[in-house]
């Protein structure tokens, strides 16, 4: 089964989590060989997709937020976008679409970045929008300050959290075909909602007390954890190894789950977003409108019946008739 585990570190603004998908993540991937024509993604792509799941499990249980966080990678490499939704409640689907060859040995900026025109997106997208308001998106490219490129999503991801949100973060994401696997390390500021010591302590006098010393002893250690150790051992003997002289308070496990948030009613807006002339002429070339999710591999068809009931109001809609017998 599925666990995030999330604790803290008793006295210091440190957090962390631990995720391991088992089920929810071997699911994505028998999902995608089941029903796709093109059949299991390479090794290194599914190897990047589930670091992603992971990372995008251990954002999402870290904020407030009643909706998605979608986590996308996208570039001029093979892999034109990868894609990862984790919905408020843990469940979460993943895609990617591959264009040309794969070698077993890529790395992140074969996949993605080969020009430096790799970017990575995470967008929070709100389950009940106020009228008039956008999902919120954080940009950033996949290379450092001086223009290096990444060798890994957890230096993009610790690149963006630094960036973005001000968050000192470190990461270690493995996956392999059978678990995707993350621990994420994170600095809260002693100011605001985040703060654990309800102190008045600005970032500018937390070297005075010690607490960057805390964060990075900790971090250290958290990177010392090697990605064998990661896909193979439980949370228990990870964290009992790795934090055995600290005083780490842990909160009850949650489960991740793979679930998938399409419908036929999304997509026949998606057809009407199309417009009817196009739709027609769909049809006329193909008999149906067929339309296949590419995070679940489910199949919607539209006749021509169908599809004309999308584009005819519901007062011109002839009344449904019983027979009584």
């Amino acid at each position: 089964m599925s666990e995030l585990h999330k604790f803290l570190f008793d006295g210091l603004p440190v957090r962390g989590a631990l995720v391991r998908l088992d089920d929810a993540w071997t699911e994505i991937l028998a999902r995608r060989h089941a029903n796709s024509g093109t059949g299991a993604w390479p090794p290194p792509v599914a190897e990047l997709l589930g670091e992603m799941a992971a990372a995008g499990v251990l954002m999402q249980s870290n904020i407030k937020f009643n909706g998605a966080l979608v986590l996308q990678v996208f570039g001029d490499g093979p892999v034109k976008v990868a894609v990862v939704e984790v919905q408020h409640d843990l469940a979460l689907r993943a895609t990617a679409k591959v264009v040309g060859n794969v070698a077993v040995s890529d790395r992140l900026p074969d996949l993605v970045n080969v020009h430096n025109h790799g970017r990575c997106a995470i967008t929070l997208d709100p389950r009940d929008k106020f009228p008039g308001q956008q999902p919120y998106q954080g940009v950033v490219p996949l290379h450092g300050d001086r223009r290096e490129k990444l060798d890994k999503l957890s230096d993009v991801l610790q690149h963006y959290m630094l960036q973005s949100e001000q968050l000192d973060t470190t990461l270690v994401l493995a996956a392999d075909g059978k678990v995707a696997a993350g621990l994420l390390i994170q600095r809260l500021p002693l100011e605001g909602e985040g703060n654990l010591q309800g102190s008045m302590v600005s970032r500018a006098n937390e070297d005075e007390i010690g607490l960057n010393e805390h964060y990075n002893r900790i971090a250290i250690l958290a990177a010392s954890l090697k990605r064998e150790e990661l896909l193979e051992l439980d949370a228990d003997t990870i964290l009992r190894r790795l934090f055995w002289e600290e005083k780490v308070l842990r909160f009850p496990p949650q489960q991740p789950r793979f679930a998938c948030t399409c419908s036929r009613d999304r997509v026949a807006s998606m057809i009407r977003g199309l417009g009817q002339e196009e739709a027609d002429s769909i049809l006329a070339e193909q008999g149906q409108i067929e339309v296949g999710c590419d995070f679940c591999g489910q199949q919607y068809r539209f006749d021509a019946v169908d599809a004309a009931q999308l584009f005819t109001s519901p007062g011109d809609q002839p009344p449904v008739t019983t027979s009584v017998q």
